[in-house]
């Protein structure tokens, strides 16, 4: 495909999710149609379907609308392109600009620049406080690939040489033990040997710096209640000695655990609804919540745009029966760790301080807060701990 023809298919993509479809799938569907378009191609109609997405208020003020076809010409003067060249109407590239589309657009104002909808800015100030015009900012940009080491396995160093092995460049991420950055390469992760055998997996530095945080004693029993995938539960596994236990409310979100904990070589019992109960008690129960994503719409954009107030106020509410729910299996004297990957303090203290207030045998004794940057995603945490 040429320059011109990936534009083309960017702008087809951008108007079915304006229709209300999902990125991904949209992404899905067109490539599918499409079966001339090699890896390169697809990577590249991605990369201008997810610029897109991120800077969508932006775009749309530089291209002076909010059709795909804008967008794209607003993507592109963001970018320092000029669309003329692009816009050729020869082969499949899309028609020539018109008259109105030569014009530069208009400057984004500053509610537009931040490429957050108008309703969130104030939880953003009042959470962030004068980070929050970074934080913003940061989220405009592609997210940092990450791995984490299973360092039961081997060294950082090892699997660094490994995987440059493979044409994949990493550095350390000295802030966490296991974390690193990957430089060159990113889409050959996947498909590499130490992928495959469990060596490595892919898990922002925030989540891995979260769960270094915990001190788990040996033989402790340790429930992941919303375990999703599983990788919190690898996390803490590849660096203590417990009896691990995972749940997750959606069968098919859990469905991948198993394989990825024998890649790891970890032994996790997954566990029903119905089998918590007789299950436990729990010395330590993770709730790893459903939440805005805030901190994470780098890598998941659409939803900064789907997300409305009342949603979040949704996810509050859901938030809350979720820890009221996982504190019933905890032990006399054990923990609920309590985490999210918003950066919002009415997903994050709000919820921890509202379950204590209702909850007064249960304090919170250490809490964290990730912020967005160049290696991590924003992510919180707190321990709450219950009297014995």
């Amino acid at each position: 495909m040429t320059p011109g023809a990936r534009v083309a298919a960017a702008i087809e993509v951008l108007d079915v999710i304006r229709a209300g479809g999902a990125a991904e799938q949209a992404l899905t569907g067109w490539a599918r149609g499409a079966r001339y378009a090699g890896s390169k191609d697809r990577a590249a109609v991605r990369d201008h379907v997810f610029h897109v997405l991120r800077r969508w208020r932006s775009c749309a003020a530089c291209g002076g609308g909010e059709t795909g076809r804008a967008l794209i010409i607003g993507a592109l003067r963001d970018g320092g392109t000029d669309p003329a060249q692009l816009f050729t109407g020869e082969g499949h590239a899309p028609a020539p600009l018109g008259p109105d589309e030569l014009q530069q657009g208009r400057p984004a104002t500053e509610a537009e620049a931040r490429d957050l909808p108008d309703w969130l800015w104030p939880h953003f100030e009042r959470s962030l406080g004068g980070d929050a015009g970074r934080v913003a900012k940061a989220l405009r940009h592609r997210a940092p690939v990450i791995l984490r080491v299973n360092l039961q396995r081997l060294s950082r160093a090892d699997a660094r040489a490994r995987l440059e092995a493979e044409g994949i460049v990493t550095e350390p991420v000295e802030t966490t033990r296991s974390a690193m950055h990957v430089l060159e390469g990113e889409r050959k992760v996947a498909q590499s040997t130490s992928y495959a055998e469990g060596l490595v997996e892919l898990q922002d530095t925030s989540s891995q710096a979260a769960m270094e945080q915990l001190d788990l004693p040996r033989g402790a029993r340790v429930l992941d209640y919303c375990a999703g995938g599983g990788g919190k539960v690898l996390a803490l596994a590849a660096r203590a000695e417990a009896a691990w236990f995972a749940h997750d409310i959606a069968p098919q979100r859990i469905a991948h655990l198993p394989p990825r904990a024998e890649r790891a070589g970890v032994e996790v019992t997954v566990l029903a609804t119905a089998a918590l109960g007789r299950a436990g008690p729990f010395d330590l129960v993770l709730c790893d919540v459903p939440c805005s994503g805030s901190g994470t719409w780098r890598r998941s954009p659409q939803a900064k745009w789907r997300l409305t107030p009342e949603r979040l106020t949704e996810l509050t509410r859901l938030q809350a029966e979720i820890l009221a729910r996982a504190a019933a299996l905890v032990a006399p004297g054990g923990r609920l760790v309590y985490t999210t990957c918003s950066v919002l303090d009415i997903e994050n203290q709000e919820v921890t301080g509202d379950f204590t207030a209702a909850f007064p045998s249960w304090r919170v004794t250490d809490s964290c807060t990730w912020p967005v940057c160049d290696t991590g995603d924003g992510f919180y945490l707190a321990q709450i701990e219950r009297e014995a």
